[in-house]
C-alpha cells in the first residue's frame, strides 16, 4: 500500500498541529526507518522570569560558586533532577 505524501508546511506551528491530529504510520514506513544522531541539534529554549526569595538566590549562588558553575546552570540542573524524580513517582 502506498503511503500518503507529507504536506508542505508554512510554519513549525502548522506542522505541529498536523501531526497532533494525524497518524504518522499513514505517511511513514517506520519499519524501514534508520536511527540517526544529530549532534549539533540544540533543544528549544524559552526565557522565563522567576521571582525567588533573595536568601534562596544567595544560597544558590554560593552553591554554584563552590561548584564553579553559573548559578543559572545550577538552577537548571536542580530543576531538571527534581522534575525527573517527580515524573518517576507518577509512572
Amino acid at each position: 500500500m502506498r503511503k500518503k505524501d507529507i504536506p508542505t508546511f508554512d510554519s513549525e506551528e502548522q506542522e505541529r498541529e498536523f501531526w497532533a491530529t494525524h497518524d504518522s504510520t499513514d505517511y511513514i514506513e517506520w519499519d524501514k526507518a534508520e536511527q540517526i544522531t544529530m549532534p549539533k541539534l540544540k533543544p528549544s529554549l524559552k526565557t522565563i522570569s522567576l521571582r525567588l526569595p533573595e536568601s534562596l538566590l544567595n544560597d544558590l549562588k554560593i552553591l554554584a560558586n563552590k561548584r564553579d558553575v553559573p548559578y543559572q546552570s545550577l538552577l537548571k540542573i536542580f530543576l531538571a533532577e527534581k522534575v525527573e524524580e517527580e515524573k518517576r513517582k507518577l509512572y
